[in-house]
């Protein structure tokens, strides 16, 4: 996983990723916010939230 998942933010499935209190499912949710972000065609520099 990336190290720098912990900085994805918004909403996936209509539920927000920094809210999600169980640990696996916020992880599972990091990887669909990263496919719908590859989706709409996002550069992978963004995707991965480099600097």
């Amino acid at each position: 996983m990336n190290p720098s998942r912990y900085l994805i933010k918004g909403v996936v499935c209509g539920v927000r990723v920094e809210d999600i209190g169980e640990p696996l499912m916020r992880e599972i949710r990091y990887l669909d916010k990263l496919i719908d972000e590859l989706a709409e065609g996002k550069s992978m520099d963004k995707i991965l939230r480099k600097e």
